[in-house]
């Protein structure tokens, strides 16, 4: 469980290709303070810690990704440098700033505009279709691993606005237009459509 406020930004130190493809990220966090087998967001992505080293930076972590979740995410086209979003898994008695975020990627989104204003970022994000009955306006979205909230929605197209300093601790101030992007609806919404539809039968 997280909760989509990011707390670093890791980088790809290495991939290793294979059946189950190996990623090492290079962090910030303690070596000290990882465990074997905790879950880490990337990107959005709930992974486990197969491999924990000290690093001058921090630490190297080796997380290990099935073919499926390299089909239905973005992290098929990760390049040794990418920079990428890591939130660790929630405590009980931490604080809940973001929203409920699993980590279990729902669908790959497209960035098809970028508007950069003075003092914010807006993006429209084109979502598949299949998700677009669970986005709406004012609600609670997750883009990469980030938390946000929904500014508008438009058919399968929904509207984003990102201050300054999200852009700057998150990888989304580099997004641009045609970049691929992983979304996570929120649960709520889930369960909502869910109820509403067993009402119905």
């Amino acid at each position: 469980m997280f909760t989509g406020l990011i707390t670093d930004q890791g980088v790809l130190h290495s991939l290793t290709q294979g059946p189950v493809r190996r990623f090492e990220v290079r962090s910030s966090y303690p070596h000290d303070d990882l465990k074997l087998g905790a879950s880490i967001a990337h990107n959005g992505v709930c992974l486990t810690l197969v491999e924990i080293h000290p690093d001058p930076k921090g630490s190297r972590f080796i997380v290990e990704v099935s073919p499926e979740t390299l089909a239905v995410t973005t992290l098929g086209d990760w390049k040794v440098g990418d920079t990428i979003n890591l939130e660790r898994a929630l405590k009980i008695g931490d604080e809940l700033g973001g929203h409920i975020v699993q980590g279990h990627v729902d669908g790959v989104g497209e960035v098809v505009e970028r508007q950069d204003q003075t003092g914010w970022i807006g993006f429209k994000v084109k979502a598949p279709a299949a998700l677009s009955r669970f986005i709406a306006h004012k609600g609670s979205i997750t883009v990469e691993g980030v938390s946000l909230t929904v500014n508008g929605i438009e058919g399968d197209i929904f509207d984003l606005m990102i201050i300054p300093h999200t852009a700057e601790v998150t990888t989304l101030g580099q997004l641009q237009s045609g970049m691929r992007v992983n979304l996570e609806v929120d649960v709520m919404a889930r369960y909502a459509a869910r109820l509403s539809q067993t009402a119905q039968t």
